[in-house]
């Protein structure tokens, strides 16, 4: 059975992920830290639990959820995994984060990538990736079937959607995605999204604004 903590980190609020099992090989999903504290902060964790990192993934290669890449890369010698569509993401990082106060952000492109189809394994757990582009080009949902939940970057959020109004946001797509690649999971799989608080698939699927002419 998965293990999940939660990590809230940079000025944008991104959640960290560090999934693990019973074999303490564990995943780390969207490294938001950025600065010593933070760092600290998920390295101690991880010592503390005895775990062994042994996957780094992101959802999308957004300059929030990258901060922490080449710090966790480097840290644990670890091949950070996306989706590639989302690379020139990566490339314009460095520029990109004097403008929102990553100053000094180090980058490191992805080395493996993720498409739809893909079972990330690790331990004796594994998350299906499932493409769902729309908030931006390269993003992923990863889903875990047996323990009943979905890590959707920032595609779903409590009662909201990821943005569509930066670079490759695409709202009819992002829309679509989400009705035929979420909405269509068990109504009891929780959610934890890329910001914000948990939820589930069946409470966005008939409280959230913006999926409320879906039908459901």
């Amino acid at each position: 059975m998965l293990q999940l903590n939660r990590f809230t980190f940079n000025a944008f609020q991104v959640n960290t992920y560090i999934l693990w099992d019973e074999t303490k090989e564990c995943a780390i999903i969207d490294p938001g830290c950025f600065g010593q504290w933070e760092q600290d902060e998920i390295t101690g964790f991880i010592m503390k639990e005895g775990l062994k990192p042994v996957r780094l993934i992101n959802t999308h290669l957004h300059i929030d959820h990258i901060a922490g890449m080449a710090f966790i890369s480097k840290q644990y010698n670890l091949q950070p995994e996306a989706h590639f569509g989302g690379i020139l993401f990566v490339r314009n990082a460095e520029k990109t984060g004097y403008i929102y106060g990553f100053d000094g952000l180090e980058t490191v492109d992805p080395a493996k990538t993720l498409s739809e189809g893909d079972v990330i394994r690790f331990g004796n757990s594994e998350l299906a990736v499932v493409e769902t582009p729309g908030h931006a080009d390269g993003s992923v949902c990863l889903i875990s079937h047996n323990d009943r939940f979905v890590i959707t970057g920032d595609v779903l959020f409590y009662q909201s959607i990821g943005r569509t109004d930066l670079p490759t946001g695409n709202y009819d797509l992002l829309i679509k995605n989400i009705r035929e690649k979420l909405l269509t999971l068990p109504h009891d799989y929780k959610v934890y999204p890329g910001h914000g608080p948990e939820t589930t698939i069946g409470f966005e699927a008939y409280s959230n604004p913006f999926l409320a002419d879906l039908g459901y």
